[in-house]
């Protein structure tokens, strides 16, 4: 298990007092969104909301650790890794409310999300055979929960990083729930990161809420992909809310067995150790609190100036030449939409 806090000093690691910052920064930010994204949610802003309490420094630390070239592909629960890599709030709110993901046209290399479970591993697996074809230096780094693991995806995407020696890093976030079930009746393998000698290339595990260990893990794990050897990641963290807005979790999780590391609050564990370390002070932690505010008002604001989607859109880039049964079925999207008379599908 690879580790920073509690084992070394700041002053003992590769990572300067400013990154240690930047760090602290975006996982304030991605905190900040994360609780107003679900309190606009319970208002009725938007239909549902995958909560991420608890996974910001497995998220942040991993966004740090990839160069501005690597490609990222997300799934529904990476909004903090996607914040932290630069996509504009603004863009996530949208995407949240229906409309497209990339509505401020920016150039961060990035997946759109992956809503379904683990369909993402294949084509990230893909982006890297590409690389190789295109002696591309770039690498790819696909992001998935321990849920992902039990889909077929999940194996053929790592065989065939594996046979291809793709630039690709698998990094799994593993909360320990694949919504109501937990790891242990996923595999019987010691652990997800065990799995990846099944496909000949390596696997480690590393403490998920700690920034500064998930930065260095990843960035050694990029390294190695760029070398044609692919690594699976497995970050230990913890889902301190729901599965989503829909889910109540206390039906199904009670007290654990988990170390105090993994159910930690992450946030408050790393700013008591920078705290330590002489690097953040009061008027630094306020202030950093106002400004990722101050963004989230703006991006909301933002979201809601943009013209409400319309829903016939989702049917304009499926296929170069539409096929009937696409054409049958927006017809009669659009005569639901006439008969219950919304806007934006009449024609």
């Amino acid at each position: 298990m690879h580790r920073v806090i509690g084992e070394r000093d700041l002053s003992d690691t590769p990572f300067s007092p400013d990154e240690a910052r930047a760090l602290y920064r975006d996982m304030v930010r991605a905190r900040r969104f994360d609780e107003r994204a679900l309190a606009l949610q319970r208002r009725g802003w938007m239909s549902g909301y995958p909560p991420y309490k608890g996974q910001e420094a497995s998220q942040v630390g991993a966004a740090h650790a990839m160069a501005a070239e690597d490609w990222l592909f997300p799934t529904y629960r990476s909004n903090g890794m996607q914040i932290a890599r630069g996509v504009p709030m603004s863009d996530i709110l949208r995407f949240r409310r229906g409309q497209p993901e990339y509505t401020s046209d920016h150039d961060v290399p990035n997946f759109p999300q992956a809503v379904p479970i683990a369909t993402q591993i294949p084509h990230a697996t893909g982006a890297g055979m590409a690389m190789n074809y295109e002696d591309d230096d770039g690498a790819v780094l696909c992001y998935f929960g321990d849920g992902a693991t039990s889909e077929g995806d999940f194996h053929e995407g790592l065989n065939f990083a594996g046979v291809f020696e793709t630039p690709t890093v698998f990094f799994c976030e593993n909360n320990n729930w694949a919504i109501s079930l937990p790891r242990r009746k996923q595999t019987a393998a010691a652990s997800i990161a065990d799995r990846a000698q099944a496909y000949g290339f390596k696997g480690g595990q590393v403490d998920g809420n700690d920034p500064l260990a998930v930065r260095e893990f990843v960035q050694s794990a990029l390294e190695s992909a760029r070398d044609g050897k692919p690594v699976l990641v497995e970050s230990m963290t913890y889902r301190q809310g729901a599965h989503t807005t829909s889910d109540d979790p206390s039906r199904y999780r009670e007290d654990e067995d988990l170390p105090e590391w993994r159910t930690r609050d992450p946030l408050e564990r790393y700013e008591e150790y920078l705290r330590e370390q002489g690097v953040i002070t009061d008027d630094y932690v306020e202030t950093i609190h106002e400004e990722a505010d101050e963004e989230l008002t703006d991006a909301v604001e933002r979201a809601e100036s943009g013209e409400p989607a319309d829903p016939d859109e989702v049917f304009d880039s499926v296929y170069a030449e539409m096929p009937k049964k696409l054409e049958k079925q927006r017809d009669w999207l659009r005569s639901f939409a006439d008969e219950h008379d919304v806007q934006e599908l009449e024609h």
